[in-house]
């Protein structure tokens, strides 16, 4: 392969990784690359505490029994999808059923 040929064949290679990379090298996702799974369907749950308590404890709860849960009041919950936090946000009413407004999107690594 001649000089030209080999120096053409690295810049197209340089320009085919231009489209698939950031100037940090991260991969750039297409909207393409989102079609196929945009049909996926994942788990979402927000999850208001949590307590730990001893199985003799569990088994003496009955009808009317408050668990205390280690979030106060007011405090915002966190959404989970697919087990993993994504985002914390507030209760909110929507046509007499319980929703969420989310007040913060958790950066990946970030907990």
């Amino acid at each position: 392969m001649s000089e030209t040929e080999n120096t053409n064949a690295t810049q197209k290679e340089n320009i085919d990784l231009q489209n698939l990379e950031n100037s940090s090298g991260e991969h750039v996702v297409q909207e393409a690359d989102l079609k196929a799974v945009y049909e996926v369907p994942v788990q979402v749950s927000a999850v208001l505490g949590s307590a730990t308590m001893r199985v003799e404890q569990l088994l003496k709860l009955g009808r009317g029994a408050v668990i205390e849960l280690d979030r106060k009041a007011g405090e915002p919950i966190d959404i989970f999808v697919n087990n993993r936090l994504v985002a914390r946000g507030e209760i909110v009413i929507v046509n007499e059923q319980l929703g969420i407004t989310m007040t913060e999107i958790i950066k990946s690594g970030r907990v």
